[in-house]
């Protein structure tokens, strides 16, 4: 119990008083070794690691980005069947992959004609011997048609269920090798790639200040010799990946493009560049080569005799993923302190423990 004045000037006196731990020096050589070299790793851990390498004193953001690309590149082919040709971007280029072979049908039209046999198209009704395997109405996502119920003759030695499709229907042939479009790996790519670090309004292309439209308009991108052109030649990207472009082209793939932004704002501008690697994506596995490769299918329209017609193109090239990563990073006392206050922390928690370990002795 405190009466009246008497209790407030004490919780006054308790409230300004300020106390100090006690100091107690330990004289051994081997205790104060060991403690200045676990100062000296906590130093250099705040020091070197956290400030230095991990860059603790700056505020960080990640990137936002945009990507267009632009293939260019002319070949020229002379086939039995297509004779002699000149393929331009209109003719190979599908967004956002590159046809390095094309297998081109007849002209289709929506008739009716035999379902392929069972190696072709798989499914129920694919072969038959009468009327009673086919089923009027079915169709299979796997197969080209919708059955109407018949049983024609396929060839000489085989039946197989009437459709209702685009006919003649697509046979699946094994890929020519060389691919048609051998040229494809010359032809070249152009990378447009915008990045945003919206916390420090900062915005940047991969195409350079410093690029003029007379450099754009011949540099090849080259590691050593121009390594701030943004236009690749798809042999090149291929290589890189360890990848041989021709091999790869006969059935197609996936290949990414990594685009790497890390940038030190604290640095001038100019230092903050993009880094560019190349990777195959797709499984290229030999004891699982089932569907390997990359294609697509698309069709021109056109109308013949009246009727709607088509042409079927079935395309094996080269998709690109390109994908962009990147952190900026900038000064800002906030995290300055706090890796400051926390490194300070620890060595405090060092240097009690060697007391404590001295003291228990």
């Amino acid at each position: 119990m405190c009466c009246g004045g008497r209790c407030c000037v004490s919780m006054t006196q308790c409230f300004f008083d300020y106390s100090t731990s006690k100091v107690l020096v330990i004289r051994s050589k081997s205790v104060g070794t060991l403690n200045r070299f676990c100062q000296a790793v906590v130093l250099a851990y705040i020091i070197g690691y956290v400030c230095v390498l991990k860059k603790g004193y700056q505020d960080t953001d990640t990137v936002i980005s945009s990507v267009t690309t632009k293939v260019k590149g002319i070949a020229l082919t002379n086939t039995s069947d297509l004779g002699l040709r000149i393929w331009d971007v209109a003719d190979y280029v599908i967004p956002p992959q590159v046809a390095s072979r094309r297998e081109e049908a007849k002209v289709q039209a929506r008739v009716l004609c035999p379902l392929g046999p069972s190696s072709t198209n798989p499914g129920p009704g694919s072969t038959c011997t009468s009327g009673r395997d086919c089923k009027r109405g079915f169709h299979d996502s796997r197969q080209n048609g919708v059955q109407t119920g018949r049983c024609i003759q396929f060839s000489v030695t085989e039946k197989t269920c009437e459709v209702l499709a685009w006919c003649p229907l697509e046979k699946g042939n094994d890929p020519p090798d060389p691919p048609l479009l051998a040229e494809a790996m010359n032809f070249t790519v152009l990378i447009k790639n915008s990045i945003r670090y919206p916390k420090f309004n900062f915005n940047k292309r991969n195409i350079l200040p410093h690029v003029n439209s007379s450099y754009l308009s011949q540099c090849v991108f080259n590691r050593t010799t121009d390594p701030d052109c943004p236009i690749f030649r798809l042999g090149d990207i291929a290589s890189e990946a360890g990848e041989d472009f021709q091999t790869m082209a006969v059935h197609g793939g996936v290949m990414g493009v990594q685009i790497l932004w890390d940038c030190n704002l604290d640095m001038p501008e100019s230092w903050c560049m993009p880094t560019y690697t190349f990777r195959r994506l797709d499984n290229k596995d030999p004891d699982n080569n089932v569907a390997p490769g990359y294609n697509i299918r698309f069709a021109k329209y056109y109308k013949n005799g009246g009727k709607e017609s088509r042409n079927l193109v079935k395309g094996y090239g080269i998709r690109f993923e390109i994908m962009v990563f990147g952190k900026a990073g900038k000064f800002n006392i906030v995290p300055t302190l706090l890796n400051i206050g926390a490194g300070l922390a620890l060595l405090g928690l060092v240097c009690r423990a060697f007391w404590i370990l001295k003291l228990y002795d």
